[in-house]
Formats: C-alpha cells, sequence, structure tokens
C-alpha cells in the first residue's frame, strides 16, 4: 500500500511539473514570436511581407532593408548619435548616484529620514509629466537640437531606484574597511575612490546594463529635444520616421528594430552574470 500511494504521488507530481514546463513553454513562444518575427521580416521584400505576414522563414533573404536604413536611412548617423548619448549618459548616471548614494548609505546626517522619503515619493511621478519643464530648461541653455542637450535631460532624470540600489548596497558593506582606511590617514575622497568604489563594482554592473537599456530605448525625450534638428536623432526617433501619413515602411521598420535590439541583447547576454549578482548583493539581507 505504502508502494502505491508513493506511486501514485510521485505521478500526480510528475503530471504537474509537464503542465507546469508546457504552460511556461507556451508562453515563452508567445513572448519569442514577436522578436523572430521582427528579425524575419527584416529579410523580406515588401511583396513577400505581405504575402507572407506571419511566416517566420523568410523565402530569400533580403538584405538591401538595412543596406538602405544604414545609408539612406541616416541610421548610420542615428546609431552614432545613439551610441555618443548613452555612453556618456551612462557614464554621469553613474556618477551621481554612486556618490549620493554612498552617502545616503553610510553617513548619518540631519533629516536623512525625509531625504530618503522624498526620494522614495519621487518614483510615483510619470516621467512624462517632466518633459516639458525639462524641454524649458534645455532650451533656456540653448542645447535643444544638441547631443549634449539630450545627454544632461537623460542623465538628469529620475534615477531614484539606482541611488537605493547603492545606498542598499553601500550599508551592508563592514565598518572595517572604512576605519581601516581612516587609521592609514585617508580622508573622505581617498577611502571612496580606493576602497568603497572598487568594492561596488557588481552593482555599478547592475546600473550601466539598467540605465544603457534604459538610454538606449528611450523615444519621448528624444523626440521632444530632436524635433528641430533631424542630424541629432537617436534609433528609436530615427526608427519612427519611417511611418508616414499614408505609406509605412514595414520591412525597413523591422530592419530598424533589428539593428536597434541586437546590441542592447549582446550586452545583456555577457554582462547578465553580473547582472544578477549586483541585483543580489544589492537586495541582500
Amino acid at each position: 500500500m505504502t508502494n502505491l500511494a508513493v506511486r501514485k504521488t510521485m505521478g500526480r507530481f510528475s503530471l504537474g511539473r509537464f503542465m507546469t514546463h508546457l504552460l511556461l513553454i507556451g508562453v515563452g513562444i508567445c513572448w519569442i514570436y514577436p522578436f523572430l518575427w521582427m528579425f524575419a521580416s527584416a529579410f523580406k521584400t515588401g511583396d513577400e511581407f505581405w504575402a507572407n505576414r506571419l511566416s517566420l522563414i523568410p523565402a530569400s533573404f533580403y538584405p538591401d532593408n538595412f543596406i538602405r536604413l544604414w545609408t539612406t536611412g541616416n541610421f548610420s548617423l542615428y546609431f552614432l548619435n545613439t551610441l555618443i548619448v548613452t555612453v556618456f549618459t551612462v557614464l554621469l548616471v553613474l556618477m551621481m548616484t554612486n556618490m549620493s548614494g554612498y552617502v545616503l548609505g553610510r553617513y548619518e546626517f540631519a533629516g536623512k529620514r525625509v531625504v530618503r522619503g522624498l526620494f522614495l515619493a519621487s518614483i510615483c511621478i510619470p516621467l512624462v509629466s517632466t518633459v516639458i519643464p525639462v524641454y524649458q530648461v534645455i532650451r533656456g541653455m540653448g542645447l535643444v537640437g544638441t547631443r549634449f542637450g539630450l545627454i544632461l535631460s537623460s542623465a538628469g532624470g529620475g534615477h531614484v531606484i539606482f541611488l537605493l540600489l547603492f545606498s542598499s548596497y553601500y550599508q551592508q558593506i563592514p565598518n572595517d574597511l572604512e576605519e581601516a582606511a581612516i587609521l592609514d590617514g585617508c580622508g573622505f575622497w581617498r577611502t571612496y575612490v580606493s576602497v568603497m568604489l572598487p568594492v561596488s563594482k557588481p552593482i555599478c554592473t547592475t546600473v550601466i546594463i539598467m540605465e544603457s537599456i534604459w538610454t538606449w530605448n528611450s523615444f519621448l525625450l528624444p523626440l521632444v529635444l530632436t524635433m528641430s534638428n533631424p542630424s541629432s536623432r537617436t534609433l528609436a526617433v530615427g526608427l519612427y520616421s519611417f511611418r508616414g501619413e499614408n505609406v509605412v515602411d514595414w520591412t525597413g521598420i523591422a530592419a530598424g528594430g533589428a539593428i536597434s535590439v541586437v546590441p542592447i541583447i549582446i550586452l545583456f547576454i555577457f554582462m547578465q552574470r553580473y547582472f544578477i549578482n549586483g541585483v543580489a548583493g544589492a537586495v541582500k539581507g
């Protein structure tokens, strides 16, 4: 009787696992299908796209969509603009949130709880509501339609999550490291740069990945700031220009989407291990 009960239990458990895996596979297929469709459509001609819209295997690989985008579609310039804006925005955000998180996590000062509460409350403010004030500030500086203006506006946005990640990470570091540095004669800056900053490499990698994805895919703010100067457009804004009032270049949009997505996928594949370690370290305890 005991063996029979065990076999029945194992049978139900195996069936449950099988159904769970089957459900997850179905969800995974539904999630990845749009990406596969986009890559397939990027290699189709216009006629084939309308004839076999749901097909994931092009009849003949047609690379002219990418060539047309890169040459006549100015995607080489858009790619360069996006790369420059992303790199410098990530550097500025990393520097600001790291230093602010270090002070917020390691030091006690008057009104610290109020400051932390304000940071937490600011997460509830929609970023869309800040587009007009940011535009007014950038216009007052005379930087509308420039890469530098786009970098400043992107780096000055709401990055409270990164600040709180750094704050939580620094709180968990033992005080012995700081005390040893102080005994060696290190001041505030030397302690931060020589001791604490190298320790925060895992969370720095996490912030780099998240901010890179965020900035690379940003659309609304670059659209507003580069409307007067098409030469400063990013990939997301340049891709939107392929949608006309009467005609939509779907194969061109698919090729542009593939160009936009591939760098981010490569970045995450090579740095996902550091990303997971950084998030785990920040939320530990």
